[in-house]
């Protein structure tokens, strides 16, 4: 009796290759699934579907779990800024806990034995799904056919038109993944330290030109309203995304250290998620006082250091999660933001709880809320502990 097994599928070379492989020389009975985090247009799905058919899947399914990825990571990377290495939004790395859960789930559901994905040997991705797999499901097998076999995406390529499959080879030049927190590009360029990306690796041409300026309204931390328009949070990332992206916005390359030790370079393009984050941050500067800006930088910091390394169930995380939702209460205001060609800037905000208050005074100009004396007063007492330090610098 044949192998039943469940593959984590995108529709990529790497994806596409593993299914004729694990039918024909594994004699395995593929269930594809695709997770959607929001990579793919109506359009694409259907395609993706019947691609997989094509190649060799038994069943082939479609989830889509925006919503939930959204709400149990997107707005908590929102509400801690979080950037890793002050670059890069997780756009990969926070979607692959989600589709990993997903797919060892849906593996249980239809009684699968094993688990497949196209992760290579050298990258974060293996470690990720396998990660879950070992936690949710430690009873299947794993099986990742890029990584066993070290094969090349040439030698990918040439396997499945020997099957008569056609893969062009233009598009596997680069390795895209397209999701809701953005696009990661990977290529022959981001392989070596020094090298751009050309323009046409990023799947948004960069074809506006002048500038423009939207406003964005959060309630709670959450982006709710564009333009003065409400709308889900969902709809937002994507309008911002079609209004952004094409001015070139977002595209940066990332450098970091990999979970299994690498230094990896990787390029990526999210104009909606790099606006978001700058956007809710000035925001919250306007309206948290300077412990709270100060603690939430460094557990969000850990939380995106977590998500990136796979560690996404481990409890602390949802002790996080506690912490930086209870911030985001006075977090509810308006932000401007004008586009440029390959930039964009922060133009100013507005919040009923602005600390930023005239009432108390202007910086720099007069306060009716302490006088001169008082700040004579204050100097002397805070600068006392260091004056008895320097007191004693002779007799070193």
């Amino acid at each position: 009796m044949k192998t039943k097994v469940v593959l984590a599928y995108s529709g990529g070379l790497d994806t596409s290759f593993c299914i004729p492989y694990l039918t024909r020389e594994k004699d395995m009975e593929v269930h594809t699934l695709l997770v959607n985090t929001g990579g793919f247009t109506p359009q694409e799905v259907t395609a993706l579907s019947e691609k997989a058919l094509k190649l060799g899947a038994v069943t082939h399914k479609t989830i889509d779990i925006r919503d939930d990825y959204y709400a149990r990571c997107i707005r908590y990377l929102i509400f801690g800024n979080v950037l890793k290495n002050n670059t890069y939004p997780l756009s990969v790395s926070s979607e692959r806990a989600f589709q990993a859960m997903t797919v060892t789930r849906y593996a249980k559901e239809i009684g699968a034995e094993a688990i497949a994905h196209g992760s290579t040997g050298a990258g974060n991705d293996q470690v990720r799904f396998d990660y879950f797999v070992h936690v949710l499901a430690p009873e299947m097998r794993l099986t990742a056919p890029i990584r066993e076999l070290k094969i090349s995406r040439r030698e990918e390529i040439n396997y499945l038109s020997g099957l008569g499959f056609d893969f062009p080879v233009e598009k596997a030049k680069y390795s895209i993944n397209q999701g809701l927190w953005g696009t990661s590009i990977g290529g022959a360029e981001t392989l070596t330290s020094m090298g751009e990306l050309p323009e046409e690796a990023y799947p948004v041409p960069c074809t506006k030109t002048g500038t423009e300026t939207l406003v964005i309204g959060f309630t709670k931390g959450e982006p709710k309203s564009l333009n003065g328009k409400d709308m889900p949070p969902l709809e937002l990332i994507s309008r911002l995304h079609l209004m952004a992206a094409p001015y070139g916005i977002g595209r940066d390359v990332h450098v970091g250290d990999t979970i299994v030790g690498l230094k990896g370079r990787i390029g990526f393009e999210a104009a909606a998620p790099l606006i978001l984050i700058k956007a809710h941050h000035l925001l919250e500067k306007h309206v948290l006082g300077k412990w709270q800006l100060y603690w939430k930088e460094q557990l969000s910091n850990w939380y995106g250091m977590m998500l990136h390394e796979a560690q996404y169930l481990d409890p602390v995380m949802r002790n996080i999660e506690t912490f930086l939702e209870n911030t985001q209460e006075r977090v509810t205001g308006e932000v401007g933001v004008r586009l440029y060609p390959r930039t964009f800037t922060l133009t100013g905000s507005k919040s009923p709880y602005d600390l930023m208050d005239a009432a108390f005074g202007d910086y720099g100009e007069g306060t009716p809320a302490f006088s001169g004396s008082d700040v004579e007063g204050f100097t002397r007492i805070i600068s006392l502990p260091v004056t008895i330090w320097q007191s004693h610098e002779d007799k070193q």
